[in-house]
């Protein structure tokens, strides 16, 4: 198998036989990565990249359909502000990402790949996890989770060209302001967000989970729709909404 290297300038606690039987492994100077995935008996399985620091922390690059929101949730806002770590996705939210259902255990449901047969080995029989240290995880997650509790959910915008639904997360008042001057313009299209009609749409099935602390398939509830707040009613914008809040603020 063909080893991939980062650039190395040190030393590193990782050795690379343990993982050379590991699809998609590669090493960089603090950390090393892994293809890996999670299964719903229903939607299939869900593919990710897996890297494992050297200080214990698991991060999750989800690559479980074109244009994730999750590996790159700006790309449906602008094309000019980048936040490469935007889309890591801890162990645990890979896992209710992949819709899978059933009682949560990440260590026993999201597997790598055995180069020698295929076969797909949970992380609980492979060396990864004794570099896994629970606490530096677990904070990095929380944190993670925190910043993506909102009370506002996913929103859903169609192109006037290819009739696609393209996804906006609704995290700051400036992505507020992108979906809002989005959804108001009939004439919208993909473009203005730096893609093309080219790019696939999500999946349906992926399209129901929008982001609800509470429930993953929830349709709407109060803990994830909002029906009016300062961060996304706009002072400087005539359209209804956003005139009512103003008047009642």
């Amino acid at each position: 198998m063909e080893i991939v290297l980062f650039e190395v300038n040190r030393a590193s606690i990782f050795d690379d036989k343990e993982f050379s039987e590991i699809h998609g492994f590669m090493r960089g100077n603090d950390f090393i990565e892994v293809i890996c995935g999670c299964t719903s008996q229903k939607y299939g399985d869900s593919v990710g990249r897996l890297r494992v620091y050297e200080t214990g922390v698991f991060e999750i690059d989800c690559d479980c359909c074109p244009g994730c929101p999750e590996i790159a949730p700006t790309l449906f806002f602008t094309k000019v502000l980048l936040f490469p770590s935007a889309g890591k996705l801890s162990p645990d939210e890979f896992e209710k990402h992949s819709l899978r259902q059933g009682p949560r255990n990440w260590k026993n449901h999201v597997w790598v790949t055995d180069t020698t047969n295929g076969k797909k080995v949970p992380l609980t029989k492979t060396p990864l996890l004794r570099y896994y240290k629970e606490q530096s995880t677990e904070s990095d997650g929380s944190k993670g989770q925190q910043q993506r509790r909102s009370v506002h959910r996913d929103e859903f915008v169609l192109c006037s060209l290819c009739n696609k639904h393209r996804r906006f997360q609704l995290r700051t008042k400036e992505e507020c302001k992108i979906h809002h001057d989005a959804s108001t313009n009939k004439s919208w299209t993909c473009f203005e967000i730096g893609l093309t009609c080219d790019v696939e749409e999500e999946r349906e099935c992926r399209r129901a989970s929008r982001g609800c602390p509470i429930k993953i398939l929830c349709k709407g509830c109060t803990s994830c729709v909002c029906f009016g707040c300062r961060m996304c009613r706009f002072s400087d914008c005539e359209c209804r909404a956003c005139v009512d809040f103003t008047r009642n603020a």
